[in-house]
């Protein structure tokens, strides 16, 4: 498979702020493979062209927004993540046929594991509720969480994620002190202290309520420690930024691309080197 690649990309609407390339590059030159993934503006009315053009000329291509539950209906199969996300970040073309699944979800439990968080029978608090805060949530509470409350500052939208059935609950951000005062782990998927992004918590007084033992982690990736996080670790929780997530979802789309595993020490120091040269990441934290 690896000597039959054809086009590679990440197709968005808008797509120049996209990091895929320069990640997914590192690793091809890792494994020694010259092939360019690309990023490709497609607008919505031109993906039902591009997806058919693609089973032609790609050997596979990832989505971001607003593409995502777009593709859904446009893929001949669909993996279980997919389907349980209604979103497709990864497709590959095999004889000519589109596979669409989802790595985000995956890729943060591996993160996860990574710094020795446990998750399983775990009370878990997810602040916001949008797409990222979606996929994170529904693979916890499919990967054995006991129990998911996802705060957000619009209570209807946090219960759009609410489910008995894989036990996730709704509660407003207000009440962040009292659903954290018994939770094993704390994860922001809110934007809120991103850089380029003004709004910050207005205080981090809430954390005080959080178990000693609960470990925190925040999706964000730049700046790789959030003051949300030096908050966290300044208290002595164990901390995780969102660097993982953002390299492992991409290492299993390369794997869904190569249809191989990869070596995942490998394709992470690649991924880092890359981001390093790229500016994009500083040698500041773990």
């Amino acid at each position: 498979m690896m000597n039959s690649l054809r086009r590679l990309g990440v197709i968005g609407d808008p797509i120049a702020h996209t990091l895929s390339p320069l990640i997914q590059n590192g690793m091809l030159k890792a494994l020694d493979l010259q092939e360019l993934y690309e990023a490709i503006h497609i607008t919505p009315d031109n993906l039902h062209r591009f997806t058919e053009m693609a089973r032609a000329e790609f050997t596979g291509f990832n989505a971001t927004m607003p593409h995502k539950a777009a593709l859904l209906p446009l893929m001949d199969e669909l993996s279980a993540d997919a389907v349980m996300y209604q979103a497709v970040n990864t497709v590959s073309v095999r004889e000519g046929k589109l596979f669409g699944c989802n790595t985000d979800g995956e890729g943060f439990l591996m993160a996860l594991k990574e710094r020795g968080i446990a998750f399983e029978g775990g009370r878990i608090v997810i602040l916001g509720a949008g797409g990222a805060a979606r996929s994170v949530a529904l693979k916890l509470a499919a990967s054995g969480a006991e129990r998911i409350v996802v705060c957000c500052r619009s209570l209807q939208k946090a219960e759009q994620l609410t489910s008995a059935s894989v036990k996730i609950s709704a509660a407003s951000f207000e009440s962040i002190a009292e659903q954290i005062s018994k939770c094993d782990l704390l994860i922001n998927c809110t934007p809120l202290g991103m850089d380029g992004v003004a709004a910050q918590f207005s205080d981090f007084s809430f954390l005080d309520f959080l178990p000693q033992e609960a470990a925190v982690c925040d999706l964000i990736y730049r700046p790789q420690k959030t003051q949300f996080l030096s908050e966290a670790g300044y208290r002595g929780h164990v901390i995780c930024s969102g660097l993982g997530m953002l390299i492992y979802q991409a290492i299993l789309a390369l794997e869904q691309f190569l249809q191989t595993p990869l070596d995942l020490k490998q394709m992470r120091e690649a991924v880092e080197q890359s981001l390093y040269q790229g500016g994009i990441l500083q040698k500041e934290m773990a």
